[in-house]
């Protein structure tokens, strides 16, 4: 995967553009993304969701994108029907730049592979 910052903000841009085309809106941040894409692999559609399930489907959002490196495995379903991921391998420690790169190129690469 590659993390030439030029290279990933191409990407994520193209991600914005298809996100704004879909919702009529363009996301804020990073985070913005992840409820979405959290939303997306809930399955429930759109919905009112509570604080702590925002950060719950973000934190599913961030398991699955990352999942695609392997640092997560899908374990299965809750009884509520929300994924249970288990931590395959730590990502690599990065300071919070390096961390939203390697955020963003795997997004775009669960855009890539899921969406586009």
């Amino acid at each position: 995967m590659d993390f030439e910052a030029s290279v990933v903000q191409q990407g994520w841009e193209q991600v914005l553009a298809f996100i704004q085309k879909t919702f009529g809106k363009q996301p804020e941040d990073v985070a913005s993304v992840l409820f979405l894409i959290g939303v997306q692999e809930l399955g429930q559609g759109h919905r009112f969701f509570s604080k702590e399930e925002k950060q719950d489907l973000m934190h599913i959002a961030t398991c699955r994108v990352l999942s695609s490196s392997g640092f997560y495995q899908l374990q299965g379903l809750d009884a509520e029907g929300w994924p249970l991921w288990n931590l395959v391998q730590s990502p690599p420690a990065l300071n919070l730049k390096e961390q939203e790169l390697f955020l963003k190129a795997h997004i775009i690469q669960y855009f890539q592979e899921e969406i586009l």
